[in-house]
């Protein structure tokens, strides 16, 4: 390939630089305040500290050559068991001022039983929260690798549990059962080779051009690159052969936790170390992105942090792909400096929770009025005022029976129960379309809200 399609970040010559300039600019109480906010609260590259402004005297690349001294100090410097193809350790920052307050806002919001996301809901809006946050995961995890199918489309499809239609659609369903598989069964399995081949099988089934590179690992004759889908500019090139195999056997030990940090690291950042691997190495022909961030709830969910299971973190990452990208060429780019990898993924799950939490209330707080009308006066269950819920934000979606059976992961019989008795209470009316019968809202659902 073209030598000068491969992107290669811009670095300053700071090697001329002498140590008495960088302590000389360290000790300026006029400058301090630059290093300290290329820190925090964003991980920033040379790229964005070259614009900062400098008192007379000072050079950006001065400011570099300090923000570097510090970074690479041995008190804040912590080495992970990841290494590059050329042995060299990947590393982070392990004294950063939010490393603490964003912990701790994950432990009670995303660990425990009792503490954290959705306390104050019954098992029931529980699981439904899931299934949300599951779909909603799915199709975000399947539109960043390049799914193109609309969210709303994407979501009917799973709510009927019907067959995909192309391409993009089976990769939102093989994500999707992915991710109930790792839910239901994986969660309390350890991790093998064997199982890394069967979460990319189900994540690349009927979407590959040969179904026999399903759960099969790439070889250097695949000549695997991640790359700019219009100009075609390299952005990672996956190690060889043999250092993927090897490296996948240290990772699989790392995920079970038999191959040990030197002390303590956060679930979360272990978590966020497996993602990283794994696109870095990248072992598979494809799927490589959908598997790394599968394994990353995985590894949470395993280690009882029950609450990503509501966080659909993709979605987030979805609205910033450039960054996400970006993430892994600093870290790689940048000395194997993992800390922007850690930076931008910590301010999305902190952007998740925020979403979540907003949309709880919003659920919690809304109708109020409505669900005590339901429930008194028409007798309604959970599932039927659920229902109504979707009809009031949907007003022209008809919803098959299909859909309500696996939305609430419940009988045939339960989901007809539900819906023809919402026919016959006159919040509802049934059109055929096609061979299948959809249920569509009358104006009583309005009326029921106002």
């Amino acid at each position: 390939m073209d030598q000068n399609m491969h992107f290669k970040l811009e670095k300053p010559n700071i090697s001329g630089i002498k140590p008495e300039e960088i302590f000389k600019f360290l000790e300026d109480e006029k400058v301090r305040d630059i290093v300290s906010k290329s820190m925090y609260p964003e991980y920033l590259y040379w790229d964005k500290v070259k614009y900062k402004e400098l008192p007379s005297g000072y050079k950006p690349e001065v400011a570099w050559a300090a923000i570097k001294f510090i970074r690479n100090n041995v008190l804040h410097r912590r080495e992970s068991v990841i290494v590059d193809e050329n042995g060299k350790k990947f590393f982070w920052v392990s004294s950063l001022p939010w490393y603490d307050e964003f912990l701790h806002e994950v432990d009670m919001n995303l660990g425990g039983a009792l503490l954290g996301l959705a306390r104050d809901l019954d098992e029931n809006a529980k699981r439904r929260f899931i299934t949300r946050g599951v779909m909603e995961e799915a199709i975000a995890s399947s539109q960043l690798e390049g799914a193109n199918t609309t969210r709303r489309v994407a979501k009917q499809m799973l709510r009927e549990g019907r067959k995909p239609r192309n391409k993009s659609e089976q990769m939102i369903v093989n994500n999707y059962q992915a991710m109930l598989f790792i839910e239901d069964t994986l969660k309390s399995e350890r991790l093998s080779i064997d199982r890394l081949k069967d979460i990319q099988a189900i994540l690349t089934k009927g979407t590959l051009e040969s179904a026999t590179d399903e759960g099969q690992f790439r070889t250097d004759k695949d000549n695997i690159v991640v790359q700019d889908g219009g100009d075609g500019t390299i952005y990672h090139v996956a190690p060889n052969e043999k250092f993927t195999r090897h490296e996948l056997e240290r990772l699989v030990a790392y995920a079970n936790d038999e191959l040990k940090d030197s002390g303590f690291v956060h679930p979360v950042f272990k978590a966020t170390l497996i993602h990283f691997w794994i696109g870095y190495l990248h072992p598979f022909a494809d799927g490589n992105g959908r598997l790394a961030r599968a394994l990353f709830y995985w590894y949470l969910l395993k280690h009882e942090y029950w609450g990503f299971a509501y966080l659909p973190l993709s979605k987030v990452i979805k609205n910033s792909p450039v960054q996400y990208g970006m993430a892994y060429v600093y870290t790689e780019q940048d000395d194997n400096d993992l800390t922007y990898f850690f930076d931008y993924n910590a301010r999305k799950i902190k952007q998740s929770i925020k979403e979540f939490r907003e949309y709880e209330g919003q659920t919690m707080k809304e109708n109020t009025k409505m669900v005590k009308e339901a429930r008194t006066k028409y007798h309604l269950n959970d599932r039927q005022i659920q229902i109504l819920r979707f009809y009031q934000k949907n007003k022209d979606e008809g919803v098959s029976v299909a859909a309500h059976m696996n939305v609430n992961e419940i009988s045939r019989a339960t989901a007809i129960t539900d819906l023809q008795a919402l026919e016959g209470k006159g919040f509802l009316s049934k059109r055929k379309v096609g061979r299948k019968v959809y249920f569509y809202a009358t104006d009583n659902v309005e009326k029921l809200f106002s």
